[in-house]
């Protein structure tokens, strides 16, 4: 079987674990060349990993890519992936899709009249902590799911990431980013998401880069950081969730699943591995079950191999377009609920149906190379 070319557009932090897992531990595809805006960044990457650095233009005119990797920050997702399609290149980005939803659509839109591939972050509802969760929940170990909790709990991005600007502007924020990937798990989980009630705030108008070059500048604050949401599930499910960037530290679960005959404690999922832990109705406790995959580590970049592996098969792709589309209008209504005070209902799911990243035999046969 041959190799899809993957170009990626985008040479900021989050390209170093794509790029070293691409090029070492995933096999179907293989990393030709990248681009970034700062060119000086784009040569070192190239340099590092063996690749060609040329201007976005030049990659997306290179017959040599099948499909472009889209690192870019937020609100350049839309801009980028819509130039991509229109050069005939499937598409895989990082979250959220874009930042309106008429925008995300649009790019699903344009993608299918061409029969392009759209794919997604978050990929961790890949990993072989949240599909060990999926396949307990499907199986029937907890009974039938009644209700959820889930906790996004930080004091922000700016303790650690050198140019944190962007997680405060539009696009960003605490729903936006970390957001995709708690929403995500629970859609995969639980189905998707009919009506959503939320509140948040803002108490922070600046915030005080932690390290690199910037550490000690002040970072406006243009989004709401804090946000208390409720989830109507269309399976009926009630779910609340906190995602906060205004937390400093916190002892509350990041997913729990709570059904009519036990509970079962999700793993992080912003993580690829992480403990799955279930009590029934005849435990007295939470008990440690063994993760059902192999597979471990930071996988990122796990959806881009499944999806050129199912482009190569003919299948679907799991980390899709449509799934990233109706998380993002999830997160968008979270924000317009707090803004109005009222519920907003949810539906892009009967427009663009979710295939949902159920563990198959499909997603165990990829050659990933370990």
């Amino acid at each position: 079987m041959g190799q899809l070319g993957v170009g990626i557009i985008g040479c900021g932090m989050i390209s170093e674990i794509y790029l070293k897992n691409l090029t070492e531990r995933f096999s179907g595809l293989k990393v030709e060349c990248c681009s970034d805006a700062d060119s000086s960044k784009a040569a070192d990457v190239a340099t590092k990993y063996g690749i060609q650095d040329m201007s976005t233009s030049d990659l997306l005119s290179n017959p040599d890519v099948d499909v472009v990797l889209n690192l870019t920050p937020p609100k350049y997702h839309h801009e980028v992936s819509f130039n991509a399609i229109h050069h005939n290149k499937h598409i895989y980005s990082e979250k959220p899709l874009a930042i309106s939803l008429d925008d995300a659509k649009q790019l699903i839109d344009e993608a299918l009249a061409k029969n392009l591939r759209i794919g997604c972050a978050p990929d961790t509802v890949l990993g072989p902590g949240i599909q060990t969760s999926l396949k307990a929940i499907k199986d029937g170990w907890i009974g039938d799911p009644l209700t959820a909790f889930a906790s996004v709990s930080s004091r922000g991005h700016e303790r650690w990431h050198a140019n944190p600007g962007f997680y405060y502007k539009a696009g960003g924020g605490p729903h936006l980013d970390m957001g995709p990937y708690y929403i995500s798990t629970l859609v995969a989980a639980l189905g998707p998401v009919r009506r959503v009630n939320s509140m948040s705030r803002r108490p922070f108008k600046k915030r005080i880069v932690g390290s690199g070059p910037l550490k000690g500048e002040q970072v406006p604050v243009e989004v709401d950081t804090h946000f208390s949401a409720n989830l109507e599930m269309k399976s009926g499910v009630v779910v609340t969730v906190i995602m906060s960037f205004d937390i400093w530290s916190a002892n509350l679960p990041h997913i729990e699943i709570y059904g009519t005959s036990g509970s079962i404690m999700v793993p992080d999922p912003n993580t690829f591995d992480g403990p799955v832990k279930i009590c029934s109705q005849f435990d007295s406790e939470f008990i440690q079950v063994p993760q059902m995959s192999p597979f471990s580590g930071n996988l990122r970049g796990l959806g881009l191999a499944q999806m050129c592996h199912a482009i190569q098969n003919k299948k679907p792709h799991f980390a899709s377009g449509e799934m990233a589309l109706h998380v993002l209008e999830v997160l968008l209504a979270i924000g317009k609920s707090a803004q109005t005070g009222q519920s907003v209902n949810c539906s892009s799911d009967e427009s663009y149906p979710i295939t949902m990243p159920e563990m198959t035999p499909g997603l165990q046969e990829i050659e990933y190379g370990f």
